[in-house]
């Protein structure tokens, strides 16, 4: 047993450790929107990016989907689940740089679960997990109608009440000057 664990921790020295982390271990997004999740591993200057294998999944209590999968440097997108196709891209230019970046569109809220993502290099597997929760899109909000019980109604003029009040009181105006006009002319 102890030569087993000298074993690992020479193993550890001469190959280096090799970690995978998330950025954020905990994602909220809306319905509809995009999100982008993002893992960081340890990598050298002489680690071709063809030498990686990775697969990110994602699981819920009820299914574990495949959310996307790199092998050699390549991208093999039939291993993708239905759910994911068309709506997962990854930044490639950054791979080399240690960082894998999964930009999912149009989220849905069945895509609410745990993400793993699982990195290979040099036969050594490492892996780190996020949750992202999607919540339903909210109604969009009713256009503001005018509220006719409110008290600014008095405040505004329309032609309406102008033409109410006026019409009386031009034909009042105009029967005084008929009148005045009868008796005194």
């Amino acid at each position: 047993m102890i030569c087993r664990i000298l074993l690992l921790i020479s193993l550890n020295c001469v190959c280096g450790t090799f970690v995978v982390n998330v950025t954020q271990t905990s994602y909220q997004a809306e319905e509809n929107h995009n999100i982008t999740l993002e893992w960081t591993f340890t990598t050298t200057a002489d680690t071709p990016t063809d030498s990686l294998y990775i697969f990110c999944e994602m699981k819920t209590d009820h299914k574990v989907s495949v959310v996307f999968h790199l092998s050699g440097g390549v991208e093999i997108s039939e291993s993708q689940d239905q759910q994911f196709v068309g709506r997962v891209q990854w930044d490639k230019d950054v791979l080399r740089d240690g960082r894998l970046r999964l930009h999912v569109s149009r989220l849905r809220t069945e895509d609410s679960g745990r993400y793993r993502c699982k990195v290979w290099r040099n036969n050594i597997l490492n892996s780190s997990d996020c949750w992202l929760s999607v919540s339903a899109a909210r109604d969009q909000p009713e256009p503001e109608r005018p509220d006719t019980d409110s008290p600014e109604r008095f405040n505004t003029v329309s032609w309406g009440m102008i033409v109410l009040y006026c019409v009386p009181v031009l034909t009042a105006a105009v029967a005084v000057g008929l009148f005045v006009r009868k008796v005194y002319c």
